[in-house]
Protein backbone atom coordinates (compact mmCIF):
# COMPACT_ATOMS: atom_id res chain seq x y z
CA UNK A 1 0.00 0.00 0.00
CA UNK A 2 1.20 3.41 -1.23
CA UNK A 3 2.05 6.25 1.39
CA UNK A 4 0.40 9.50 0.37
CA UNK A 5 0.85 12.90 2.10
CA UNK A 6 -2.02 15.48 1.80
CA UNK A 7 -0.88 19.28 2.72
CA UNK A 8 -3.62 21.64 3.09
CA UNK A 9 -5.34 24.34 5.38
CA UNK A 10 -8.82 23.41 4.60
CA UNK A 11 -9.92 20.74 7.04
CA UNK A 12 -12.56 19.43 4.73
CA UNK A 13 -10.48 18.95 1.59
CA UNK A 14 -8.42 16.67 3.77
CA UNK A 15 -11.18 14.69 4.71
CA UNK A 16 -12.55 14.51 1.58
CA UNK A 17 -8.95 13.72 -0.30
CA UNK A 18 -8.36 11.13 2.65
CA UNK A 19 -11.46 9.17 2.15
CA UNK A 20 -11.26 9.24 -1.50
CA UNK A 21 -7.52 8.24 -1.35
CA UNK A 22 -7.89 5.49 1.11
CA UNK A 23 -11.14 4.27 -0.52
CA UNK A 24 -8.68 3.25 -3.25
CA UNK A 25 -6.29 1.39 -1.80
CA UNK A 26 -3.73 3.90 -0.54
CA UNK A 27 -2.31 5.13 3.15
CA UNK A 28 -2.62 8.81 3.54
CA UNK A 29 -1.05 10.86 5.96
CA UNK A 30 -2.21 14.79 6.11
CA UNK A 31 -0.72 17.87 7.65
CA UNK A 32 -2.38 20.88 7.99
CA UNK A 33 0.27 23.37 7.14
CA UNK A 34 3.65 23.42 5.03
CA UNK A 35 5.92 23.02 7.87
CA UNK A 36 3.98 20.10 9.43
CA UNK A 37 3.86 18.67 5.95
CA UNK A 38 7.58 18.84 5.90
CA UNK A 39 8.06 17.25 9.14
CA UNK A 40 6.20 14.56 8.42
CA UNK A 41 7.97 13.73 4.90
CA UNK A 42 11.47 13.91 6.70
CA UNK A 43 10.16 11.95 9.17
CA UNK A 44 8.83 9.15 7.18
CA UNK A 45 10.32 7.51 4.65
CA UNK A 46 7.34 5.39 3.47
CA UNK A 47 5.74 8.55 1.94
CA UNK A 48 5.77 8.65 -2.22
CA UNK A 49 3.90 11.31 -2.81
CA UNK A 50 2.97 14.77 -2.13
CA UNK A 51 -0.56 16.73 -2.51
CA UNK A 52 -0.11 20.28 -1.52
CA UNK A 53 -2.29 22.73 -1.86
CA UNK A 54 -0.54 25.84 -3.17
CA UNK A 55 -2.38 29.23 -0.86
CA UNK A 56 -1.66 28.46 2.99
CA UNK A 57 -1.11 30.07 5.54
CA UNK A 58 3.13 30.50 6.60
CA UNK A 59 4.54 27.76 4.28
CA UNK A 60 3.09 27.80 0.67
CA UNK A 61 2.73 24.79 -1.51
CA UNK A 62 5.57 26.54 -3.70
CA UNK A 63 7.69 26.68 -1.02
CA UNK A 64 7.11 23.25 0.26
CA UNK A 65 7.78 21.65 -3.47
CA UNK A 66 11.37 23.87 -3.26
CA UNK A 67 12.69 22.24 -0.04
CA UNK A 68 11.21 18.70 -1.48
CA UNK A 69 13.09 19.52 -4.20
CA UNK A 70 16.36 20.48 -2.55
CA UNK A 71 16.51 17.75 -0.16
CA UNK A 72 18.68 14.97 -1.30
CA UNK A 73 16.36 12.52 0.23
CA UNK A 74 13.49 13.75 -0.94
CA UNK A 75 13.93 15.49 -4.44
CA UNK A 76 12.34 12.63 -6.76
CA UNK A 77 9.21 12.36 -4.75
CA UNK A 78 6.34 13.69 -6.63
CA UNK A 79 4.51 16.38 -5.89
CA UNK A 80 0.79 17.38 -7.08
CA UNK A 81 0.03 20.39 -6.68
CA UNK A 82 -3.12 21.56 -5.67
CA UNK A 83 -5.39 24.50 -6.33
CA UNK A 84 -7.88 27.18 -7.67
CA UNK A 85 -5.24 29.11 -9.09
CA UNK A 86 -2.93 27.21 -10.95
CA UNK A 87 -1.35 30.50 -11.95
CA UNK A 88 0.34 30.46 -8.31
CA UNK A 89 2.06 27.51 -8.71
CA UNK A 90 5.44 26.89 -9.81
CA UNK A 91 5.00 24.59 -12.66
CA UNK A 92 8.83 23.52 -12.60
CA UNK A 93 8.70 22.26 -9.48
CA UNK A 94 5.35 20.32 -9.98
CA UNK A 95 4.72 16.92 -11.59
CA UNK A 96 1.30 17.82 -11.85
CA UNK A 97 -1.32 20.21 -11.19
CA UNK A 98 -4.89 19.22 -10.06
CA UNK A 99 -7.34 22.24 -10.30
CA UNK A 100 -9.93 22.84 -8.32
CA UNK A 101 -13.11 21.55 -8.09
CA UNK A 102 -11.52 17.97 -9.08
CA UNK A 103 -13.61 15.07 -9.19
CA UNK A 104 -12.80 11.36 -7.78
CA UNK A 105 -12.14 9.68 -11.13
CA UNK A 106 -9.49 12.82 -11.52
CA UNK A 107 -7.68 12.72 -8.81
CA UNK A 108 -7.67 8.81 -8.71
CA UNK A 109 -5.96 8.60 -12.53
CA UNK A 110 -3.41 11.09 -11.63
CA UNK A 111 -2.49 9.55 -8.24
CA UNK A 112 -2.06 5.73 -10.14
CA UNK A 113 -0.02 7.61 -12.78
CA UNK A 114 2.71 8.94 -10.37
CA UNK A 115 3.11 5.97 -8.41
Amino acid sequence: MERILIIDDDNAILKVMDMMLTKHGYDVKVAHDGNEGIELLNNDSRIKLVITDIRMPGKDGNQVAKCIRNDEKTKNTPIIAMTAYPQDATKELFDSILVKPFGYKELIELTDSLL
